[in-house]
């Protein structure tokens, strides 16, 4: 039978990681939530926060000191996410995106140079990363990559395109996958470091999307982009696996960006109910309203453990695949059933755009598809927990 990591699983936390959580809430309570609504409406990437975000240090929560972090590991990390989302799902996404995906990739397969070239500078701000994986014909199926490379002396050649590319427009440097060898299938996948002024390499504008207005998104398009020899990430043939991997820990963060929208449509909504009057009462007076808002809290309650153990499992420097996915699962399905009962609480007014529900609805959207579908969710726990059974026969 699979056996739980032998590590703490309970909601204690460290004072540090108490300090850098209330920094955080109160950054978000402050600054954030006066201006999500505006950074939805306008679909506006929110500069002014994202560079108080930076001052705080929060990017180099995950990385060592060395490069400008601080070292306080993944948990740390995914309760900041939580916590810019409870107000605002745009910045945690963008939060999330830039350093899951924009950077920490660099971190664990660049070697010293990429490292050294490129995270101090994402850490601090100078520019930020994002990840080119999905393409139009390769979504959750990611072996169908069709963008290509070919070795050209001490250049790669790229020419393909990819979409829904979060953080595109801000950022300065991007991880891309390619095919490097057609006849090897996923084997013959490889991973790029491409920086932005790359000749060959050009943006196009994204499509308008449903929820996480605020977080930006393009495609990327290679027209023989020339890409240097020393810019792969790690060996030739393993960028399958290194996205694989890459995403494992990326779905800790959308797990915690999840959590953090359920949490804040849930103190929305409760909020509301016992303000709102009606029946000679307030809402909150109905057995109805009393009965949704008590699974709202279980959803969220239920949901932090798992994102929490997900994160202490990959601190611990565990496998973490298993538990990434549950998080992932329960608590993107979990925001999805909260903001929708938020709504609905909120009745009328929650289809307005008047009250911040229907935003938090849309965004939590995203995150059943984003970094893995449910679908694709389910697969990997059931892989992970057959594969299990099989090893102990």
């Amino acid at each position: 039978m699979y056996q739980l990591p032998d590590i703490k699983t309970g909601l204690d936390l460290t004072e540090d990681q108490e300090v850098i959580r209330s920094m955080v809430a109160d950054f978000a309570k402050t600054e954030l939530a006066p201006q999500a609504h505006d950074i939805d409406e306008h679909h506006r990437f929110p500069k002014d926060s994202w560079d108080k975000i930076v001052e705080l240090g929060i990017p180099g929560i995950l990385f060592p000191e060395e490069l400008g972090g601080s070292n306080m590991g993944t948990l740390t990390y995914a309760m900041a996410v939580e916590e810019i989302a409870k107000v605002c799902g745009s910045t945690g996404l963008t939060l999330a995106a830039h350093v899951s995906l924009g950077t920490y990739p660099i971190y664990a397969w660049g070697g010293e140079k990429l490292t050294q070239q490129y995270v101090p500078a994402l850490i601090a701000g100078e520019f930020m990363g994002a990840y080119g994986l999905t393409e139009p014909g390769a979504g959750s199926d990611s072996g169908g990559t069709r963008t290509t490379a070919v070795l050209d002396g001490d250049e790669y050649i790229l020419n393909g395109r990819k979409c829904f590319i979060t953080n595109a427009n801000h950022a300065g440097v991007f991880i891309c996958t390619a095919v490097t060898d057609r006849s090897a299938g996923t084997k013959g996948i490889s991973a790029f470091v491409v920086p932005r002024d790359t000749p060959g390499f050009s943006l196009e504008k994204g499509e308008v999307k449903l929820g996480m207005r605020g977080s930006d998104w393009a495609s990327l398009v290679f027209e023989d982009a020339r890409i240097p020899r020393d810019h792969l990430l790690g060996p030739e043939g393993e960028g399958f696996t290194t996205f694989m991997k890459t995403l494992d820990g990326g779905r800790i963060s959308i797990a915690a960006l999840s959590l953090g929208i359920a949490e804040g449509a849930y103190e929305c909504a409760r909020q509301y109910v016992t303000e709102r009057e009606a029946f000679g009462g307030t809402l909150a007076d109905q057995q109805a309203v009393q009965f949704k808002l008590a699974d709202m809290h279980m959803q969220c309650e239920a949901a932090k453990p798992l994102v929490y153990h997900a994160a202490r499992t990959k601190d611990a420097g565990k496998p973490y695949t298993l538990e990434g996915s549950l998080a992932k699962l329960y608590a993107s399905e979990a925001a999805m059933k909260v903001t929708y009962d938020a709504i609905q609480l909120y009745g009328g007014f929650g289809y307005s755009r008047e009250y911040p529900v229907e935003r938090m609805w849309r965004d939590a959207k995203l995150c059943v598809i984003g970094e893995g579908t449910s679908e694709v969710q389910r697969m990997v726990i059931a892989r992970q927990i057959l594969r299990a059974v099989k090893a102990s026969t």
